[in-house]
């Protein structure tokens, strides 16, 4: 390479940022992080719940402030099986902050929504008699 070669950033030269590349970031990695963030949150699952999958879409987001760069922002609908009786709402918001907390640092991208749609609820074995009336 020769002396003069400053596109490449070489030899003590800074590239402005206008004319470097954008790392762009496949929406089913998004997913995969979104899954993997919505197991942590839920923990153990009762063995014939299916593990929690999402769906994501990335789409460009404008900054409120009127920002300059664009930015990408994720949209995450997560899909997963509870046992039951457990704090559904409870458990819900866990999955909704930690799913949002990972892709947002993992991705560096806005989060702006988190759908997590409960498919099935598992009964757990309950030790004693069943609430309610007697029939």
């Amino acid at each position: 390479m020769s002396e003069g070669t400053v596109a490449t950033g070489r030899r003590g030269s800074v590239v402005p940022a206008a004319e470097r590349g954008a790392t762009r970031i496949a929406d089913r990695v998004v997913a995969k992080i979104a899954s993997q963030a919505a197991r942590e949150a839920v923990g153990a699952l009762p063995p014939d719940a299916a593990p929690p999958h999402a769906t994501v879409v990335v789409r460009p987001h404008a900054h409120p402030g009127g920002g300059t760069a664009p930015s990408r922002a994720a949209y995450v609908r997560v899909h997963l099986d509870l046992d039951y009786p457990c704090d559904i709402g409870a458990r819900c918001h866990a999955v909704r902050r930690n799913v949002a907390e990972r892709v947002r640092t993992g991705t560096s991208m806005e989060v702006p929504e988190v759908a997590v749609q409960v498919e099935h609820l598992h009964l757990t074995a309950t030790a004693g008699p069943a609430p309610g009336r007697p029939r």
